[in-house]
């Protein structure tokens, strides 16, 4: 068997929760690693996705932590970016659990992962999501258990 284990960090980009509305973005810094992949975990829909009712999660990146720029397709792995940084886009039915992953490979120092809800949320959405840091400078990486 493989070590993945030595070679990468885990920085929590949206906490574990229930959400309703918008979540406040860390900012992740990725000073020290060459690769970052953006792991998200959808569970089942608090309301039926729709065109109105949605959420979009919006990828941003900076080179200073200050001013954030939405991600590009040239910017990403495994996935097409839509307008705004949009890297996925909940629209309809989600009926039971799903992850993710999104490949970083834009360069910059910073990122940032919005789930911004649009319409009417009465019910939350469990969601959580994390960057998983690679290829450090510093081998092998820390425990984070």
């Amino acid at each position: 068997m493989r070590d993945i284990h030595s070679d990468m960090t885990v920085d929590v980009a949206i906490g574990a929760d229930t959400l309703d509305a918008d979540n406040t973005p860390a900012a992740i810094d990725l000073q020290g690693y060459n690769a970052a992949e953006i792991v998200l975990a959808v569970g089942a829909g608090g309301i039926t996705f729709s065109g109105t009712n949605k959420i979009e999660f919006k990828l941003t990146h900076s080179d200073d932590d200050s001013t954030y720029t939405d991600v590009a397709t040239a910017d990403m792995l495994g996935v097409t970016v839509a307008s705004d940084g949009i890297i996925k886009a909940l629209t309809s039915a989600h009926a039971s659990a799903s992850a993710y992953r999104f490949g970083y490979k834009g360069g910059k120092r910073y990122l940032k992962l919005l789930a911004d809800f649009s319409g009417t949320h009465g019910t939350g959405t469990p969601i959580a999501a994390v960057v998983l840091k690679g290829h450090g400078y510093n081998q092998p990486e820390a425990n984070q258990a």
